[in-house]
């Protein structure tokens, strides 16, 4: 949306046994990332829990009518996301199979990097037509801008940044990257990096042709498929 943080409110819970030094790794790297974007710790409850349960709420402001939903994208518009997606992904993917995996400050699943900076910048050129965050998924979010705006889209395989590592299917399905999904008029001149992020142009927004928003993926000989959900959808049976 392009919003500013304001403060943030943690409720934790964890077994009476847990050792303190887990506890101090927990709220160091929390503060620390907290300070970085001066966003302080508002409140909150802490209380036992038979797992550790963290629930982290952060509250934002914005000035009135300049927020970017995800109802605004237009059939001609362009579609665009920063970063490279898939590495969250593929770090889970190693660790379900028994890898050790080292939590360096450069791996996005351990260290996820709020794009704050590049949503306001949208936000005050005025820029983006809608926006999401993409956190349960390409597929999930790209279904979710073309949802709550009435639109299909077409996305071109090849042009999918996709981390090294990870491959096409994580970076279009995994989720957790947090990086931005969004779309801007095909006119627009909307630069290949925005506030150090890499940009990439990856489809294109188009009419609706039924009621559920239909998602294309061209391959690299142009031929189309049925782009389906298959991220996280919260209410899904499992």
């Amino acid at each position: 949306m392009g919003g500013e943080p304001v403060a943030c409110f943690l409720s934790l819970g964890f077994p009476s046994k847990l050792s303190q030094t887990w506890l101090d790794g927990f709220f160091r790297g929390f503060t620390r990332l907290a300070r970085r974007f001066r966003v302080p710790l508002a409140g909150g409850d802490v209380s036992t829990a038979r797992k550790i349960t963290a629930d982290i709420v952060v509250v934002g402001q914005i000035p009135a009518g300049e927020y970017v939903l995800r109802s605004g994208a237009k059939p001609g518009d362009r579609i665009y996301v920063t970063g490279e997606l898939g590495e969250s992904a593929a770090v889970l993917r190693r660790m379900y199979a028994g890898n050790r995996v080292s939590p360096v400050p450069s791996n996005r699943h351990f260290y996820p990097e709020p794009r704050i900076a590049v949503g306001r910048w949208l936000r005050r050129q005025r820029l983006a037509t809608a926006m999401i965050d993409l956190s349960d998924g390409l597929s999930v979010d790209l279904a979710h801008i073309c949802q709550e705006s009435r639109v299909s889209a077409t996305i071109h395989a090849g042009s999918v940044p996709v981390v090294k590592g990870a491959g096409l299917k994580l970076a279009l399905h995994g989720g957790e990257d947090y990086e931005l999904l969004f779309t801007a008029p095909h006119k627009a001149k909307v630069p290949t990096r925005i506030a150090g992020v890499k940009v990439t142009d990856i489809g294109m927004i188009g009419k609706r042709k039924d009621y559920r928003a239909a998602i294309r993926i061209l391959d690299e000989n142009g031929k189309a498929r049925v782009l389906a959900a298959q991220g996280w959808q919260h209410f899904a049976k499992r």
